[in-house]
């Protein structure tokens, strides 16, 4: 079915096939088309150009857009939105003076989740889960990565990564899984849950493709970077490439590390010293900024306009989870990076659109209105523009969300 989208008043992030890595200045630059036309065929975008240029086909759609904007889905490549409830009680307790690591001191945090989640049925979860990604995506996203590590045992780890399984196969946006089951230590016998990782959990997420990534909460508290090493490694032979935690806190070597066993992304980097900026420009590993984190834990921001000026393809999520981001809203992290990180508000729609599908190894499929991709795009409300993205913060800009074509 070929269905044309006309009078749009301006087609944005529309990029040639083969577009590479926005990267420092050109991630100020979203191309765009005014007064335009797009067509979609079974799923993908057909083509698109001036209205002067329309010749519609015989018996095809048309939508009139009235003017108003079209711009591709965003990307959301660090979430843990599988949980089995809130933590709304650790607000309460941030309220009254507690910090991240004091609230988990308290038996709060990670382990938390960990307990209400491996009491809660794989369908509750499921339903859970579906209820949040429906929502994420009415709000604009069209593609998304999930973490497990809210189980830390093998039977809660495998359950999580058969949730989003489950989410794969009911949802027609592209979800990556990334296996997290080194998000933090659920006993004091440190070695004896990293060998369950490496000798169970491992073989069987890979004997059951449950998972696409593999990652690991590398900060002081939590997995040393030797400790992550063991795990990247173990990981290697699974044939999970890494997106790793790291900087979030503390500044240990982290990035170094993730960089020499290839990670795909590093993510965090609220702390960022000079000398890993450097190393991250002599790499292929993706910089990931998580500013909905830093803002509702009132720590600081992911140098993001330092990370620009020095030539750095950065990339921005939005960490979605019950603890410390519980915000999947992806037009609030574009706000957050322009109004906290400096961002323009172009650079912050590169960082969660065309840069954040290579954080999911995705560029091929969405991120852009390029011919051949899927036809993910939200139509903007009258009057909007790239701006209100931004600048609207807290306001919902968008009218509709298309999947493969077809309104959800």
């Amino acid at each position: 079915m070929q269905k044309s989208f006309i009078n749009i008043g301006k087609l944005y992030q529309v990029r040639a096939e083969g577009t590479n890595l926005l990267r420092g200045p050109i991630m100020a630059d979203v191309p765009f088309l005014e007064n335009a036309w797009m067509t979609v065929k079974d799923g993908l975008i057909e083509d698109f150009g001036k209205m002067e240029d329309f010749v519609p086909s015989e018996n095809e759609e048309t939508v009139d857009v009235k003017g108003c904007i079209i711009t591709p889905t965003f990307v959301d490549s660090h979430t843990h939105l599988v949980f089995a409830q809130d933590r709304d009680e650790e607000f309460v307790m941030k309220i009254k003076g507690m910090d991240y690591q004091s609230i988990a001191q308290a038996g709060g945090g990670i382990l938390n989740s960990a307990k209400k989640l491996q009491e809660t049925p794989l369908e509750i979860l499921v339903e859970r889960a579906s209820a949040r990604l429906n929502e994420a995506i009415k709000a604009g996203t069209g593609a998304i990565e999930i973490k497990s590590g809210y189980g830390l045992t093998t039977t809660a780890e495998l359950k999580m990564l058969k949730v989003i399984a489950h989410l794969k196969q009911d949802f027609k946006i592209p979800i990556k899984a990334t296996f997290l089951g080194a998000h933090a230590f659920p006993t004091e016998d440190k070695e004896r849950y990293m060998q369950t990782i490496i000798q169970e959990m491992l073989p069987e997420i890979f004997s059951n493709q449950l998972a696409d990534y593999i990652d690991c909460f590398c900060e002081k508290g939590y997995y040393s970077v030797d400790q992550m090493r063991t795990i990247l490694e173990a990981g290697q032979k699974f044939d999970l490439k890494p997106k790793v935690h790291v900087n979030q806190f503390n500044a240990i070597g982290g990035i170094e590390n993730a960089i020499e066993f290839g990670a795909l992304s590093v993510d965090h980097l609220e702390v960022l010293p000079d000398e890993e900026i450097t190393l991250l420009k002599d790499s292929d590993t993706l910089p990931v900024a998580l500013p909905g984190c830093s803002f509702y834990l009132n720590i600081p921001f992911a140098p993001g306009r330092k990370m620009i000026d020095n030539g750095l393809p950065l990339v921005l999520a939005s960490d979605f989870n019950p603890g410390s981001a519980p915000s999947f809203n992806m037009s609030t992290i574009n706000s957050l990076a322009c109004i906290r990180m400096k961002l323009l508000p172009q650079e912050a729609f590169n960082a969660t659109t065309f840069n954040a599908a290579f954080a999911l190894e995705l560029e091929n499929e969405v991120g852009s209105i390029t011919k051949g991709k899927r036809a993910n795009f939200i139509i903007g409300k009258k009057d909007k523009t790239l701006n209100s993205i931004s600048y609207n913060f807290g306001v919902n800009w968008i009218d509709k969300v298309y999947l493969n074509g077809e309104e959800f």
